[in-house]
C-alpha cells in the first residue's frame, strides 16, 4: 500500500502532513469508488491514479499549509462538493472535523453516502450530505444553516464574487471561508473586493503555491467573517452566477 502511494505520501510530507496506514486504505477505497461510479455518471475528468492522488487528494488537503484543521473539531461545510472535494479528503486526514457535504445534484450525494459508509468516516465524528442550492439553504427560516459553520470550503465552483455570495452567509462571525482557486486568482480577488466587504467578510490572505512535485499552481484564499451578512444575501437562486456582486 505504501509503495503504491509513495508519491502521494511524499506530497503530503511536503505539506507537513503524516498519513497513517488506515488513512491510506481510506484513500485507496475512495479512488476505487470514484472510478467505479465515474463509469456511470460524470464525477471527474481526472481518472489516472497518480493524477487523482495529486490533483484531487493532495490538492484538497493543501489548504492545511495555511489553516490548522487539527486545532479543533471545527464544523465545516463544503459548498458544491461534487465528488467530495475537498470535504472527504479533509475528513480523512482530520477525522475530528464535523463535515457537511452540500451539493445541488442528488445523485452525487448518493455516491458520497456510499463513500462515507465504505470508508467508515463517521467513526470519530459526524459527516452528512445535504441536497440543495446554496442560495436556498442560507435563506430558509426553518432549520436554517445561516451563519452556523466555523469554516466553509469550496473548490472550483464559481468566480470569487459569486462564490462569496454562496458561501459567506454560512460562516459564523469569527469563522473563515477558504476558497480553493487556480493560479489566476489575483484578478478574481480584485473584482471580488466589494462583494467580500458587502457580505461581511475581510480578505485575510491569498496564498499562492505550487502543488508538491509538480508545476501546478494554486491559490488558497482565506476570508474572515467579521460581521453578519445582510439578510438580503444570498439573492434568489441563479442570480449570483448571472449577476455577481
Amino acid at each position: 500500500m505504501r509503495t503504491k502511494y509513495s508519491k502521494m505520501i511524499d506530497d503530503f510530507e511536503l505539506l507537513g502532513v503524516n498519513i497513517s496506514d488506515q488513512q491510506l486504505m481510506q484513500f485507496d477505497k475512495y479512488y476505487e469508488l470514484l472510478i467505479k461510479w465515474n463509469s456511470v455518471m460524470n464525477l471527474t475528468a481526472i481518472t489516472e491514479f497518480d493524477d487523482v492522488c495529486k490533483l484531487h487528494f493532495v490538492d484538497s488537503v493543501s489548504s492545511c499549509q495555511y489553516f490548522d484543521f487539527s486545532k479543533s473539531d471545527y464544523s465545516v461545510i463544503d459548498i458544491g462538493t461534487g465528488a467530495g472535494f475537498p470535504g472527504i479528503p479533509l475528513k480523512i486526514m482530520y477525522p475530528d472535523l464535523h463535515v457537511t457535504l452540500f451539493d445541488s445534484l442528488n445523485k452525487r450525494l448518493i455516491f458520497l453516502n456510499e463513500v462515507i459508509e465504505e470508508l467508515n468516516l463517521n467513526e470519530k465524528g459526524s459527516i452528512v450530505t445535504l441536497h440543495g442550492r446554496a442560495e436556498d439553504f442560507a435563506s430558509k427560516k426553518e432549520d436554517s444553516l445561516r451563519e452556523t459553520f466555523d469554516i466553509v470550503v469550496s473548490r472550483a465552483v464559481a468566480n470569487m464574487s459569486t462564490l462569496c455570495e454562496y458561501c459567506l452567509p454560512y460562516v459564523k462571525v469569527g469563522g473563515q471561508f477558504i476558497a480553493y482557486k487556480s493560479e489566476k486568482a489575483a484578478e478574481e480577488l480584485k473584482n471580488a473586493k466589494g462583494a467580500i466587504h458587502l457580505l461581511g467578510g475581510k480578505l485575510d490572505n491569498a496564498f499562492e503555491f505550487t502543488l508538491p512535485n509538480s508545476s501546478v499552481n494554486r491559490t488558497i484564499c482565506i476570508v474572515d467573517k467579521i460581521e453578519p451578512t445582510s439578510k438580503k444575501y444570498p439573492r434568489k437562486a441563479g442570480v449570483p452566477s448571472k449577476n455577481p456582486l
